[in-house]
């Protein structure tokens, strides 16, 4: 939940650092700091706030020096101010540390360290680590990697960290285990961040390290990777970026969210590429069919997602079921591990996230492959620890996500478990050739259908959104494979606006959600023509009956709905399967031009990062 960037060459540091943290803002923005190395001194410059802070308060700092480390926050330990802000300085004034993650034990090394006579000005678990490395180099006389090394085997928790060594100015080592760690390979120069796009323009060739990895970088030497428990050399995997620096600038738009709602026509549509082919009456998945029999043995297949990627995993349990009628359990991935789940062999576990770095996800997933499951993935990151760690898997290809609200990746990941469904439908028998090829051609006409609603529908929602901008509540209805939407869209007003929003099923309404009902209450209705949509008429007219205030979300053509709404919105008809991904754009855009209108940050939500990398 933090971002990481370092730098060490023949350029300025200070620019590649603070551009850096700028596109790394997304993971945590409440404050920022770094340090730069002139050789024999530190300049060391942080503060609350975000990145923009930042850069002013760095205004009179010496911009010259060739290798640095910069950090950008969310808060785990400690408020926000600039005492808790990272870089972290060791008690000697010699060693310099930023972290991502959380040290569990830290409490019980502080304690150590205070009776050695250290002292601790923040209350961060990341001037601990600092403060415990010193006092492991000074007690064995050892260099920064070494003393690394031997720290991180005693410090329990989750890490990505960046050290220098004031005695050593021409190093800067790396660890990683359970946040992620990208180090770019320029030439003569080396780049460090949590993820790429800091430094793409720079250079197309990266190290992903693995868990329970770290680096020594050097000037004029190969990376140097090891094993953190056993200090084995390990040969570093060279990997080619895809990434390319328009897909991380905001292209015109205002916000990055806007940006990637928009997208959303490409974002599905290269989801399928390659994958659904309508003609051939096909769909090409290597991570299905190379494990198919794991999928069409398996008595149950379990979902565990967290978030928006947990509402995907609702939609994917009815089309699963749905299409091949295998048994599927929906899990809070944050839940799962701690509840001493029944797991056995021959079940098939999925994780569902969009950074591939979601720590409780992955806490599950490491519980669901000690006990014999089979590990499949979705996740839009190259190389991600999820993508790492699963058994097979499929990239949502979405391209990347900056807006902390997720959009584009939402509907990316219902096309794969679409497609997985289908698949394993087609596969088992259980889905006719006739649905399968009806499905087929529905999902193809998806993208140019978003299309369509993007065209058609903002200035309407535009509308609606300042009529509704200042109510406190909102509630979100649907039925069937539409209640999953209902709570996706309640989660998105929720973490952009700051309205109280709740999503039910629609004909829970009448057994306790009913009774907050008056003329201040908007109520956002799903109502497509197919699946329930008597019942969903129903569940309006109780709704006006009590004078709340409706917002439907209809098809074109649609007459019962409208005639009793206060406000609607048309989106085009499709399989009753697909309408949740159609559905999601008028219910994101609402989101966002209700935040717009409350002059809220919409791309950086207070108390929001984009990969959660803590439980």
């Amino acid at each position: 939940m933090c971002g990481i960037v370092g730098y060490i060459g023949p350029r300025e540091a200070y620019p590649i650092i603070i551009n850096g943290l700028k596109r790394l803002e997304y993971r945590g923005y409440d404050s920022a700091g770094l340090v730069l190395s002139t050789g024999s001194e530190f300049e060391l410059v942080k503060t609350k706030g975000k990145v923009s802070d930042l850069e002013e308060k760095s205004a009179s700092l010496d911009k010259t020096p060739h290798i640095g480390i910069g950090h950008t926050r969310w808060a785990t330990h400690g408020v926000p101010n600039d005492v808790n802000s990272h870089p972290h300085m060791s008690n000697n004034n010699e060693i310099v540390l930023v972290h991502n993650g959380i040290i569990e034990n830290y409490e019980s090394i502080k304690q150590l360290l205070i009776g050695k006579g250290f002292v601790f000005h923040s209350d961060t678990d990341t001037e601990v680590l600092v403060n415990f490395i010193q006092y492991i180099q000074t007690e064995n006389n050892l260099s920064l990697t070494d003393a690394v090394r031997v720290a991180l085997n005693e410090v329990v928790g989750a890490y990505a960290i960046a050290v220098l060594d004031k005695k050593d100015p021409d190093h800067i080592v790396v660890g990683r285990l359970g946040s992620p760690l990208a180090i770019g390979i320029g030439d003569n120069e080396f780049f460090i961040a949590s993820d790429a796009s800091p430094f793409i323009e720079f250079t197309k060739d990266a190290v992903y390290l693995d868990d329970g990895e770290m680096a020594t970088i050097s000037l004029g030497k190969e990376v140097d990777v090891r094993k953190i428990q056993d200090n084995v050399s390990v040969i570093p995997d060279i990997q080619e970026l895809q990434l390319n620096i328009e897909a991380i600038e905001k292209g015109g738009y205002e916000h990055f969210m806007l940006k990637e709602i928009n997208e959303q026509p490409r974002s599905i549509r290269d989801t399928m590429r390659g994958r659904l082919l309508v003609e051939e009456g096909v769909i090409k998945m290597a991570g299905i069919w190379d494990h198919q029999e794991k999928f069409l043995k398996a008595k149950r297949i379990i979902i565990v997602a967290c978030g928006t990627s947990y509402h995907a995993g609702l939609v994917g349990e009815y089309m699963i079921e749905d299409f091949a009628r295998i048994p599927v359990e929906v899990e809070y991935a944050s839940e799962f591990r701690y509840r001493n789940p029944i797991i056995k062999k021959g079940d098939v576990v999925i994780a569902i996230s969009q950074s591939g770095e979601t720590a409780d996800t992955l806490a599950a997933l490491k519980l669901a492959k000690e006990k014999g499951a089979f590990i499949f993935g979705i996740n839009n990151v190259v190389g991600s620890s999820i993508a790492r760690m699963t058994d097979a898997g499929a990239y949502t290809h979405a391209g990347p996500e900056i807006g902390v609200a997720s959009t584009k990746a939402f509907t990316a990941q219902l096309t794969i478990l679409a497609l997985i469904a289908m698949k394993l439908g087609k596969h088992n028998g259980e889905l006719s050739t006739e649905k399968f090829h009806y499905l087929t051609r529905e999902l193809d006409h998806i993208p140019e259908l978003v299309e369509k609603i993007l065209q058609n529908c903002e200035g309407v929602i535009d509308r609606i959104a300042e009529k509704y901008k200042d109510n406190k509540n909102a509630i979100y209805l649907g039925r069937g494979y539409n209640y999953p939407s209902a709570l996706e869209g309640a989660l998105k007003l929720k973490e952009i606006s700051y309205i109280h929003a709740e999503g039910y099923p629609a004909a829970e309404m009448k057994h306790g959600p009913i009774a907050l009902l008056d003329e201040n209450m908007p109520v956002i209705v799903i109502a497509t023509k197919k699946g329930y949509y008597e019942k969903v008429v129903s569940n309006v007219q109780e709704i006006k009956s009590r004078s709340a205030k409706v917002i439907a979300i209809v098809n074109e053509g649609d007459e019962q709905v409208t005639a009793l709404a206060d406000d609607f919105v048309v989106i085009p008809e499709t399989a009753e399967e697909f309408s949740p991904i159609l559905a999601a754009i008028p219910l994101q855009l609402f989101s966002y031009w209700v935040a717009v209108k409350l002059n809220k940050n919409v791309d950086q939500p207070r108390n929001l990062a984009k990969s959660v990398t803590v439980e």
